[in-house]
């Protein structure tokens, strides 16, 4: 492949990189722009536009980063043809190897900036908050509930997230029938964001005495975590109950009111937090899953304005809405909405997503190209 071109599945993307020099010389003076103003006393002041305009900076560095890799490179690979035109023995065989190298340097970053010309998810970089629920399917699911949270805290160790639990309800045998937690990254969206949904599971239950295999079902539900910068909540609106927590059988298990239970009343959402002793700390972990559930609502918002077409990911958590299936009797895991198939659910249930996270990331950036290019 010659440099300067590309392929999408069988489809050349229409524009060479060269020829997106005008608009790239265009973001390199709104690079410089946007580094000079981040001193700027005014701007600091203002988080919730300081955090915009950092965000946007860093976007313009990697980009401003991966041309400069590439003018380089293709300002090198022109003087070694040069230079190969009039060299022999040895020294031809290195500048073709140098130029074979070169090739490769401009090919990869080609690719980088196209993807990173591509419009910027307003998540990104965010932290995020997890909410995992057994849905259909009884005990069962909430088993199936507790095998998910664990797939995902050991994927996010091993990724080096920060965790930390929010609040959790275990059902009769262990399972859950909600929890909810956070993670801490710079890459925690933009991974987390594809696991937002209901997923599936077909296995022979412990509940289950004749060995049949059943169908249960456990939704997953991902909220960027929301600054009170990024939604605004006037006071006047929250409704704030407190009572006393009661574990299984309703016997009490604190002394004092400490669970609180707020609720925006514009909205209806509602959020409940009892697992700190504390009812401030309770109340704060509740205003934080508040603020992220108001951002997630207003973005869906938006996106359906944009695309009648388009539906909750989540839904009722019933079976026919399923966006992932985990298949135990044939180790094999499905992603419905891209139709790949792993059979390795052994391992991905210990923590390792990493085939089918790079997968979706991939199948999304292909889209995208696609769109850019019909654009």
């Amino acid at each position: 492949m010659a440099p300067g071109t590309s392929t999408l599945g069988n489809n050349r993307y229409p524009r060479t990189v060269s020829e997106l020099a005008p608009r790239l010389a265009v973001l390199r003076q709104e690079f410089e722009d946007v580094e000079s103003s981040l001193g700027d006393p005014e701007l600091i002041a203002d988080q919730k536009r300081f955090q915009d305009v950092n965000r946007r900076y860093t976007r313009l560095r990697q980009l401003v980063t991966v041309w400069d890799k590439f003018e380089a490179a293709s300002e090198d690979i022109e003087v070694a043809r040069e230079m190969l035109g009039e060299a022999n023995g040895e020294d031809a065989d290195d500048l073709r190897e140098e130029i074979v190298s070169l090739e490769a340097i401009i090919l990869r970053a080609e690719d980088e900036v196209r993807i990173l010309l591509l419009p910027t998810d307003p998540n990104d970089g965010k932290n995020v908050i997890i909410e995992i629920r057994g849905a259909e399917g009884g005990e069962e699911a909430n088993l199936f509930a507790r095998d998910l949270y664990d797939m995902y805290t050991s994927w996010g160790k091993s990724l080096g997230w920060k965790y930390e639990g929010l609040s959790a309800s275990e059902s009769a045998m262990g399972g859950f029938d909600n929890v909810t937690f956070m993670f801490k990254g710079p890459d925690v969206w933009t991974r987390m964001r594809f696991e937002d949904g209901t997923h599936r599971v077909q296995r022979v239950p412990a509940t289950e005495t004749q060995g049949r295999v059943h169908t249960s079902s456990a939704t997953i539900t991902v909220l960027p975590e929301a600054e009170e910068v990024d939604v605004e909540i006037n006071e006047n609106d929250l409704q704030i109950d407190v009572y006393r927590s009661s574990g299984p059988g309703g016997q009490s298990v604190n002394t004092t009111d400490s669970v609180v239970r707020i609720t925006h009343k514009p909205t209806g959402i509602m959020v409940a937090m009892q697992d700190e002793k504390s009812q401030i700390q309770n109340r704060a972990k509740a205003m934080r899953v508040l603020r992220a559930r108001m951002l997630k609502a207003e973005q869906d918002k938006q996106a359906a304005e944009l695309s009648d077409a388009r539906r909750s990911q989540v839904g009722g958590g019933g079976r026919g809405e399923k966006i992932r299936t985990f298949n135990f009797k044939e180790n094999r895991v499905t992603d419905h909405r891209i139709g790949l198939t792993i059979y390795k659910l052994d391992k991905i249930m210990n923590g390792d997503l990493t085939d089918i996270n790079d997968a979706m990331m991939q199948d999304l950036r292909e889209r995208q190209l696609r769109d850019e290019a019909d654009s």
